[in-house]
């Protein structure tokens, strides 16, 4: 018989400790170049410190600048704040030439053709290839990268982009939430 069937009080091999909290595995930090092993916090954790969360917000707006100086509107504010800065620079020139060494405002072309890699921190710039027009990554660590924390957010209930139902779980699940096996 188990503990507790017959209604007598369970010896004290049988008696049953108490559930331990579940402690969240060590992960890789998502950000390029960082990689650093952690402890979350939360299971949406996907970097292992502020440091490494701003630099990819930074690297986030960096994207989103691309993004908005790519379409219509972005070039044509661009044009018309280059118009405005070239402007300024004339009348504080007052028509003397340029210094040798001496940089005009903007970047040359070539460092701006390519599309950037989709992992937080890397900068790469890459062509599209005509045999894969729909490719997002740099480079194959890139990739695998981006496709762990994917597969770790679905297990855990989560897809990446869909929080319409709700805050992520936290780590000690509530037993009515129909992941626990049934019992018998």
């Amino acid at each position: 018989m188990g503990p507790q069937q017959d209604g007598r009080a369970p010896s004290r091999s049988q008696t049953v400790s108490p559930p331990v909290p579940c402690c969240p595995r060590t992960r890789r930090c998502l950000l390029k170049g960082c990689e650093k092993a952690f402890r979350p916090v939360s299971p949406q954790d996907r970097y292992c410190g502020d440091d490494c969360r701003e630099k990819a917000r930074e690297w986030s707006l960096w994207r989103a600048d691309r993004k908005y100086r790519a379409t219509e509107g972005g070039k044509q504010r661009r044009r018309a704040q280059s118009t405005r800065y070239r402007e300024k620079a004339r009348q504080r020139s007052q028509g003397r030439p340029p210094m040798p060494g001496e940089s005009y405002e903007g970047d040359p072309p070539e460092r701006f053709s390519g599309n950037p890699c989709d992992r937080p921190g890397c900068y790469v710039l890459f062509p599209l290839a005509s045999r894969s027009p729909l490719q997002r990554f740099c480079s194959c660590p890139c990739r695998k990268a981006w496709r762990r924390v994917i597969q770790r957010e679905r297990r855990w209930g989560g897809a990446l982009g869909s929080r319409s139902d709700g805050p992520p779980r936290s780590w000690a699940m509530a037993p009515d939430d129909g992941l626990d096996p049934p019992s018998r």
